[in-house]
């Protein structure tokens, strides 16, 4: 096996697939508000655009997966660069037909679009991932991860500023054609993406393991358990980023309209970005003293490097309040000393974090201001390492079913598609403010498995102790 070869062009190029899904998702989380307010709709039903979205993953994940167990792995039939090129033709013709759903002025038009947008990246998700390990020797695959998962986290900081300008901003926001130009550009640069990756040379990689006819990794109880965590974890993340703006909006805590509240749906999604570089630190062979002043000064640099690209954004019309940001500062302190007391270890870390998150929704659900909105957007922080400690304890150990389990994971995505409804129904009945009590119930399973995964692992004289690491 040749480890030394240079594959940091190839590498750029799958990166820019991260920062793509990354932004196009979290534009979802502008799409919601601006939906609800033009086709008047409850919040229940402007989940479906969640619903419909993530509920693509789960089913082109079961396709894939059934294809896989029958006949073999497609991707490895069809060769990586054919896999990406596909999946980036389907997500085009998502992105495009934005155009005659707004035209036809249809809801379940614009539904049908993200179904099939997600569709593409579903396929692009199962390419590009195992092919950012192949880029390369196995022992830095987590560094390239979590490069490709801080690309991914820059494409969720910036969507929601620019779509709430490209959106939201246009004829006070109730103009459904205001969402043709930007969804036909990014179809332009799907398109180009296409172009692109025909031309540039791609490594093939052959990828000799036989999948198992069967449900073989299903024996395996980190498994199971990880499927419903990853589902827990995603339905948790998006829904909380779905009902920032509104939660945002409320009289009771900051009272902004939906434009504006878009800056705090940003740092949301930017603050997945601050956890994941501090994240990634532990996978450079620093000494212990650099790591532990790069731990302490990344997350704050990150942070102020956010508010920078805010205060671009805002150019001369500066209604930012940048000097009450700062209140976010002990919020990023406090992610820190947990961090050193996850002392790199994965269960422990994921432990921690799933503990915060709860904490931090109680006291968003029983306060009111700055504090609950700050308590809410922090989420992010420890949101950032969920998504590959789930990954990687759920796969240990799996051997030859390590690919069955990975799709299976994938699939959980579905979460996204079912916690997001179930917050909306609970928002339309006791009130927006209270239905976060929704995510609460989902970091408590998280918080089980990081508990209980451990000890499975050891029954299985399996001594996991992996250094944590980003990338989603």
């Amino acid at each position: 096996m040749e480890q030394k070869k240079n594959y940091s062009v190839p590498l750029a190029f799958i990166t820019m697939l991260f920062f793509m899904w990354g932004f196009i998702t979290c534009l979802n989380d502008i799409l919601i508000p601006h939906f609800k307010a033009i086709f008047v709709l409850t919040y229940f039903k402007s989940m479906l655009i969640q619903f419909a979205f993530f509920g693509a993953y789960f089913i082109g994940s079961l396709v894939y997966f059934i294809i896989s167990s029958i006949s073999g792995d497609p991707i490895n039939k069809i060769g990586y660069k054919n896999g990406i090129l596909l999946g980036l033709l389907i997500s085009a013709v998502g992105t495009f037909l934005f155009f005659p759903a707004a035209q036809m002025e249809s809801f379940g038009f614009f539904l049908t679009a993200l179904f099939i947008l997600a569709l593409g990246f579903t396929l692009l998700q199962i390419a590009a991932n195992p092919y950012v390990i192949l880029l390369g020797s196995s022992e830095t695959g987590a560094h390239r991860l979590n490069l490709a998962g801080a690309i991914n986290s820059f494409g969720t900081t910036i969507a929601p500023i620019i779509g709430g300008v490209l959106i939201l901003s246009t004829t006070s926001g109730n103009d459904i054609n205001s969402v043709i130009m930007p969804y036909l550009t990014l179809t332009g640069i799907f398109l180009f993406l296409i172009i692109i990756f025909k031309l540039v040379f791609l490594p093939k990689f052959t990828n000799e393991e036989n999948i198992e006819k069967g449900m073989g990794a299903l024996k395996y109880p980190q498994l199971t358990l990880g499927i419903l965590a990853i589902f827990f974890y995603v339905g948790a993340e998006v829904t909380v980023g779905s009902f920032m703006t509104s939660f945002v909006g409320l009289k009771e805590i900051k009272g902004i309209s939906t434009e504006a509240a878009t800056i705090y749906v940003s740092l949301y999604w930017g603050s997945l970005m601050i956890g994941r570089f501090t994240g990634s630190i532990t996978v450079f062979n620093f000494s212990p003293i650099i790591k532990k002043v790069l731990t302490a000064v990344i997350p704050v640099a990150t942070f102020f490097f956010i508010l920078i690209i805010f205060k671009i954004k805002s150019g001369k019309n500066d209604t930012i309040d940048f000097k009450s940001m700062m209140i976010y500062l002990p919020f990023i302190a406090l992610s820190i000393i947990i961090f050193f007391l996850g002392k790199e270890k994965t269960s422990r870390t994921l432990f921690l974090f799933s503990i915060t998150c709860i904490l931090l929704l109680i006291i968003s659900l029983v306060t009111s201001g700055e504090i609950a909105m700050w308590s809410l957007i922090s989420l992010g922080l420890y949101n950032s390492i969920m998504w590959p400690s789930i990954f990687a304890l759920a796969i240990a150990g799996l051997g030859k079913n390590t690919s069955q389990g990975s799709s299976l994971l994938v699939m959980a995505i579905l979460g996204g598609a079912l916690i997001p409804p179930l917050q909306g129904f609970m928002a339309d009945k006791i009130g927006l403010h209270i239905s976060f009590i929704i995510p609460i119930f989902c970091y408590i399973y998280l918080a089980f498995y990081a508990w209980k995964v451990r000890s499975i692992l050891k029954s299985q004289g399996i001594d996991y102790d992996v250094k944590t690491s980003s990338g989603h």
